[in-house]
């Protein structure tokens, strides 16, 4: 977890006036040091600028935190995403040294929470030690965490027991799932981003705490690690693919007397198949899926990968777009086998936070238009039914094959040409003249013809009454609410 406070943003703006001024020599490690290591763990100060969806032409709020990165190759610092994300400055520290390096984000990847940086000048780190990579640490095996948790300005040390492997939540995106490993030490705001070490290798990097338990914290194994170093080698980083199924354990005794099935344990119950994912027309729901990649499927949905029980999404876990996985199920009676091509699936990022990315919206005669994602619906909390089933469908039920977007009437601002539409706040457009709107983009397009109509009828899913706005009043009403609410632009369709 990111430690953020005010404060820090001050010391961030101040500090680096200093440290130019005068280069202080990096001194040298200690003598009887515990180890030479601790010099490549660095400590990371962020001031970050968050985006304002609730008025989203504002630049938005500016904070800062402290995470830890830790050096893994020339000029190559790991630490995690959220770290890092929404920045707008970065500056490194030396443990046992007062100067501070601006240091940039080379790659992110926010669905697995990992980023690298580099410095500006990477003289001064030539000759510190390099972080090698471990195997996932076993279950009862020590480890130590390494940052610079809140609390202090100097390096902390910790030691955890691995008390599980599992297959969970990545809280950063809120969307995601992967592979982590849970250890009885506790991850504090500010360790985020530091190496957990065993046997003088890293075994993963310490990124989520447990606020509701005492001493539980989670790192980012290896596998995950060494997935991101791979997938950014060609210099862009592409994102997980997916199966675009979901999966129902098979426990229950008569349903899997209903399938046919013998009673073994093994097989989960599909129930459903993205559109357009790298499953649709393939499978179907109620197939019964036995294998993936010659690895028995049982029916919590696990398989045994190198000696633990995981998800049987590890598999995919670890391939990229192109890489095919073999599966192995059973269809009415029938088993089938056949080898799936992976990829991603776009889609799907609606379901997760997204950084570095400026709201997108459109103001038209004091209406205000943005498109439905999960910044969004964390910001308005929308309590419209039309809109949630909107946002859960998405995917699953394929809508955006036919709707990029889910525009949504977020506010209403006061002006004479608003006054009675009261109560529309928080419906999603359906049309816009009688056409159906399919993207932000689209919404831009329909009211700002090339020949201005009499009417703009905007239909709103659930709404009594469609809005209707005179065309001969949009101008002026544009100009009041532009000056009246300091808005400098009027729409920003891209991100």
């Amino acid at each position: 977890m990111l430690a953020r406070s005010f404060v820090t943003l001050a010391l961030l703006i101040a500090g680096p006036s200093l440290a130019q001024t005068a280069t202080p020599k990096i001194p040298p490690t200690p003598a009887g040091a515990p180890s030479d290591i601790y010099r490549s763990v660095v400590r990371i100060e962020a001031a970050v600028q968050v985006p304002d969806y609730e008025t989203p032409w504002n630049s938005g709020r500016f904070g800062g935190g402290i995470g830890t990165g830790f050096l893994i190759g020339k000029n190559r610092f790991l630490t995690n995403a959220h770290v890092v994300s929404n920045q707008r400055r970065l500056l490194i520290t030396i443990h046992g040294s007062p100067r501070k390096y601006p240091a940039r984000v080379k790659f992110v990847a926010h669905d697995c929470d990992l980023a690298l940086l580099e410095v500006e000048d990477f003289t001064d780190f030539e000759k510190f030690p390099v972080l090698q990579f471990g195997d996932v640490p076993h279950l009862e095996s020590q480890v130590r965490v390494i940052g610079y948790p809140i609390g202090g300005e100097r390096l902390s040390v910790t030691r955890g027991v691995v008390s599980r492997i599992d297959f969970s939540s990545y809280s950063h995106s809120r969307a995601d799932q992967h592979l982590i490993v849970q250890i009885d030490a506790a991850i504090n705001p500010g360790n985020s981003g530091g190496p957990v070490l065993q046997d003088g290798k890293a075994v993963g990097v310490a990124f989520q705490g447990l606020m509701q338990a005492d001493n539980t914290g989670y790192i980012i194994p290896t596998p995950v690690v060494r997935r991101f170093l791979k997938d950014i080698e060609d210099g862009t980083y592409d994102h997980y693919v997916d199966l675009g199924i979901s999966t129902f354990p098979l426990f229950n005794p008569a349903m899997r007397n209903a399938l046919k099935l013998p009673d073994d344990g093994n097989g989960v119950l599909v129930t459903d198949v993205t559109p357009t994912g790298a499953c649709d027309g393939i499978l179907k729901p109620g197939d019964v899926l036995h294998a993936i990649d010659g690895h028995i499927v049982d029916s919590a949905g696990q398989i045994l990968l190198d000696g633990e029980k995981v998800d049987l999404n590890e598999v995919v876990e670890r391939k990229f777009a192109g890489d095919t996985v073999a599966l192995r199920w059973q269809s009415a009676g029938t088993w089938n086998d056949r080898d799936i091509e992976l990829k991603t699936l776009p889609p799907a990022r609606m379901y997760a936070i997204q950084y570095e990315k400026n709201p997108r919206y459109i103001v038209f005669a004091g209406l205000v238009f943005q498109p439905l994602d999960t910044n969004l619906f964390a910001t308005v909390k929308f309590d419209d039914v039309n809109v949630r089933r909107l946002y859960s469908d998405y995917v699953p039920n394929g809508i955006f094959t036919e709707r990029e977007d889910i525009v949504v009437l977020t506010r209403v601002e006061s002006d004479p040409v608003t006054s009675q539409l009261g109560g529309f706040e928080g419906h999603a457009v359906d049309k816009i003249n009688g056409v159906t709107v399919k993207s932000l983009k689209h919404a831009h397009e329909l009211l700002n013809p090339d020949t201005l109509p009499e009417f703009f009828v905007i239909e709103l899913f659930g709404a009594p009454r469609p809005v209707v706005i005179p065309g001969n009043v949009v101008a002026a009403a544009n100009e009041r609410v532009s000056k009246t609410y300091n808005i400098p632009r009027l729409s920003n369709l891209t991100e």
